[in-house]
């Protein structure tokens, strides 16, 4: 067992819960506004094509940790977030705000309906390239489905000859090598060497799009999600010129709203990658509040508007890490 899954057990333990309350009842609310997100929230069992690394949580999960927050924080939405920076209207002590990014089908399928629930605010963030785009799949879940499905048992790769798939751990392990090495390479080419790779498993990809079309889009928004750019095809921004920047960030904005009418120009860093340079894009273009990938709790006097901090919900996370990282304390599990 990894240390990381040793660890994620031990969280699942009545000591420390305990550790975790006794945390809690030291804390105050203060001047801080925690951001967690989400990507996805289903059963792996149901999905086993897409890559289980962002799979957040179970629907069970989910509820658990939305039933938390509920009752013991007090949930906002962006525009909240925005009217304190614009109009230096407070935020509520103990503020939480939620978002998921990438857009999958899961959530409006289990999320959105918890959120209702309990009547929680989030912000969606779209790759506006790909609602209603049969067979068009974001890259990480086309490299999972063909290792997943292939015969090949090995592979000649730039970083590795041969790389061996023939049993379910050397697909996994492989799998992990593989993302590595196409977040390092520039979007266009990793793009391009995606599609060759698989090409050489010689395997059929799924044809079904796992995002939301732009007709669900809407019925979220006309009931209460509040959606947000995330770029166009989804690339690390910082691997990119300053035109194609432009371009990404300018097309997502102008996507939403052609197909959604008036929305709020607020943004999400794809894999949380940005510069100096990119930022000041970001304010050239009109937005009004930016999300990172950068762990961690906001203390409000001093945040960045378009740098904003999340905590990452990642599918090993127990309830009782989710709490210790609402506290602004850093424990991190896959």
């Amino acid at each position: 067992m990894s240390v990381k899954r040793l660890l994620a057990t031990a969280t699942h333990s009545s000591a420390f819960g305990h550790l975790v309350s006794l945390l809690e009842t030291a804390s105050g609310g203060g001047d801080a506004l925690r951001i967690l997100t989400y990507h996805r929230v289903d059963l792996p069992e149901r999905t086993p094509l897409l890559s289980p690394a962002l799979n957040s949580a179970t629907p069970e999960g989910f509820e658990a940790q939305m039933r938390y927050v509920a009752e013991n924080y007090e949930p906002v939405s962006v525009r909240d977030v925005q009217l304190y920076f614009d109009e230096h209207r407070p935020l509520p002590p103990r503020a939480v705000l939620i978002t998921f990014d990438d857009a999958y089908r899961d959530f409006a399928e289990h999320a959105w309906p918890i959120l209702k629930r309990y009547h929680i605010p989030v912000a969606l963030f779209v790759a506006t390239g790909y609602p209603d785009q049969p067979g068009k799949a974001f890259w990480w879940d086309r490299l999972y489905a063909a290792l997943e499905q292939t015969r090949v048992q090995k592979v000649a790769t730039p970083f590795q000859n041969p790389l061996l798939l023939a049993t379910p751990q050397q697909r996994t392990r492989a799998f992990k090598q593989l993302r590595t090495y196409v977040k390092s390479l520039p979007h266009e080419e990793a793009l391009a060497w995606v599609d060759s790779f698989c090409a050489q498993l010689e395997v059929e990809l799924p044809a079904e799009n796992p995002v939301l079309g732009w007709n669900d889009l809407r019925r979220l928004a006309a009931e209460g999600v509040t959606l947000g750019a995330h770029t166009r095809t989804h690339p690390m921004l910082n691997r990119l010129s300053l035109q194609a920047v432009r371009e990404e960030v300018a097309g997502s904005l102008r996507d939403l709203r052609d197909q959604l009418g008036d929305v709020m120009p607020i943004f999400a860093y794809p894999g949380g990658g940005l510069t100096d340079a990119v930022v000041n894009v970001l304010r050239d273009e009109g937005v009004t509040l930016a999300f990172t990938t950068v762990r961690g709790v906001n203390r409000m006097q001093t945040a960045d508007r378009l740098r904003l901090k999340r905590i990452n919900v990642g599918r090993l996370a127990s309830l009782a890490i989710i709490r210790m990282q609402l506290l602004g304390l850093t424990v991190e599990v896959a």
